[in-house]
């Protein structure tokens, strides 16, 4: 499977934007910082000639005069970055920076396509854009815990609903901080209306900033695409098959709100098996209780869930009937 050429192209005149645009942020820096502090330029000199007696030294090998040279150049740079630093700058104010600094904003990591250029494979290939615009509403900046009640008691932990989304945020974050080095998996589940689906596009919005690939389905829209690549073989669901075994992080929402049958069953299987065989998170959000859940996708994939997937539950009211009551009474 491969983008066709067009789409390759113009993915690739995105990271030939995006390396202009670092370099003009860092032309105005340096300006800047010149203009303000006259000594850096100094230094900056002092070390391009250095850098240029560096190189003529290893010409003719003297490896000797290497070593001395490269003490004098670290040297400048930590006087350069004191400098900048003393005078309200931070210390690697002249640096090129990347929205990628995986790729440095190249795409590709030893011959090899970058995370981030997987996500823009993504995006071209299934259009996001609804989900991007619900993120800039849905994310941790905009979460609260002020629709989750201290009176709502879940009788199975003792804990009330809100304390029970602070237990959920705090395992979100977890999940988060470890998530480059110790991949893991999340199963929301609870009533309509209690932040399930809210929390997964907060963890979208936190990795997709960070240039993780990540797919968000409802369970319909993914099951819907297994039957196109299964049985009528559509272009759209060919090319994005395999991203749903490749992608750093793929959300299923509302698990159990399509038409279930013994296709779908194995098709959930099938999905969450790989990816665990890949080591790559998932994320799964239902309205079912568990035991009804179990009913209707088989013991095999409820095992599979609860062994390998941080559960999280629920409670409360439905917060969009608080948001609406509360909207009227202003």
């Amino acid at each position: 499977m491969s983008l066709k050429n067009s789409q390759y192209d113009a993915i690739l005149r995105t990271y030939q934007q995006d390396q202009f645009e670092n370099k003009h942020r860092q032309d105005e820096c340096i300006q800047k910082a010149y203009e303000a502090l006259p000594q850096l330029a100094e230094i900056d000199h002092e070390i391009s000639s250095l850098c240029v007696s560096r190189a003529r030294k290893l010409l003719f090998g003297d490896e000797m005069a290497l070593n001395d040279l490269k003490e004098q150049i670290a040297a400048l740079s930590a006087k350069r970055s004191d400098l900048l630093v003393r005078h309200g700058f931070p210390a690697d104010y002249l640096e090129l920076h990347y929205k990628c600094p995986d790729c440095r904003d190249t795409g590709f990591i030893e011959n090899e396509k970058c995370h981030c250029f997987k996500q823009k494979e993504i995006d071209l290939l299934y259009m996001q854009s609804n989900v991007r615009e619900v993120l800039e509403e849905e994310n941790f900046s905009k979460f609260s815990f002020q629709y989750y009640s201290k009176d709502i008691i879940n009788p199975a932990t003792k804990l009330s609903a809100l304390d029970t989304a602070k237990k959920v945020v705090a395992d979100c974050r977890e999940f988060l901080v470890s998530f480059d080095t110790t991949p893991g998996n999340l199963f929301f589940y609870g009533d309509t209306g209690v932040g399930k689906t809210f929390l997964s596009h907060c963890i979208a919005k936190w990795l997709i900033d960070r240039s993780h690939s990540v797919i968000y389905f409802s369970a319909f829209q993914l099951f819907d695409l297994f039957a196109k690549y299964t049985f009528s073989r559509e272009e759209d669901a060919m090319e994005l098959y395999p991203y749903i075994f490749d992608c750093d992080l793929l959300i299923i929402d509302d698990l159990g709100t399509e038409l279930t049958n013994a296709f779908v069953s194995s098709q959930l299987f099938l999905c969450i098996n790989e990816r665990l065989i890949r080591k790559k998170s998932t994320i799964i959000s239902t309205n079912l209780p568990m035991n009804r859940f179990s009913d209707t996708y088989s013991e095999r994939v409820f095992s599979r869930i609860t062994s390998n997937y941080t559960m999280c539950k629920l409670i409360g009211d439905d917060i969009r009937i608080q948001k609406k009551l509360s909207g009227r009474k202003a």
